[in-house]
């Protein structure tokens, strides 16, 4: 697998934010989101095997792990790391931008699908895979990045049109007016989860955190 860097950190983003977790960040992103906050993610990376991933993971002591990017479903591998992670008892969240095939790691135990829904901001809006959606249990976790109030509406109406047995996730765009978009869930009554980046709270745009 082409990879980035594997570290150990909380969980910064998610219904598991907080949590003590590993992460495996894949190379490569078929995307270009205009707010994307790790564009280092796009090169190459580092060619490194399953057992030696394994490894470092097991270093980690903990039982949490989690595939990000990048665009981890480029990586032909990734199935398998995931199968691998569940059989040794992990739980694994896949994150993914939502423009792929999640299907493979639908039978996998333990993993959890973190799906993006890409908002009109992104600039990726026609790249969203609405297939993925109607896949998605009530473990799974389908996520909006918010920037503005069009992102918002956006987001209301997949909502709307889409109903998902998911956890929702609305996720602000790191340095925007929170505050604001808060302000519209709780008017709304929209029964989403409204959740910052805990890890850029503790330690801002450090990569590796």
């Amino acid at each position: 697998m082409r990879i980035i860097e594997v570290f150990h950190s909380l969980q910064g983003e998610g219904p598991n934010t907080g949590l003590r977790t590993s992460f495996v960040r894949t190379a490569r992103c078929n995307l270009r989101c205009a707010w994307c906050d790790t564009p280092y993610s796009f090169g190459p990376g580092k060619e490194r095997s399953i057992p030696s991933l394994l490894k470092e993971i097991r270093s980690h002591r903990t039982r949490q792990v989690c595939l990000t990017g990048g665009e981890p479903l480029l990586q032909r591998d990734s199935v398998e790391l995931v199968r691998r992670l569940a059989r040794d008892g992990y739980t694994v969240v896949v994150e993914t931008g939502g423009s792929l095939d999640v299907s493979p790691y639908l039978a996998i135990p333990r993993a959890v699908l973190s799906v993006d829904v890409k908002c009109p901001s992104s600039r990726m809006q026609g790249k969203n895979r609405w297939a993925n959606l109607p896949l998605l249990r009530s473990r799974d976790v389908e996520k909006f990045v918010l920037q503005d109030a069009r992102d918002y509406a956006y987001a209301r109406k997949v909502l709307r049109d889409r109903p998902t047995r998911a956890q929702v996730v609305f996720q602000p765009v790191w340095g925007t007016d929170a505050g604001r978009l808060a302000d519209r869930v709780l008017k709304d009554r929209l029964d989403v989860r409204f959740l910052l980046q805990e890890h850029k709270v503790l330690w801002g745009d450090t990569p590796g955190r």
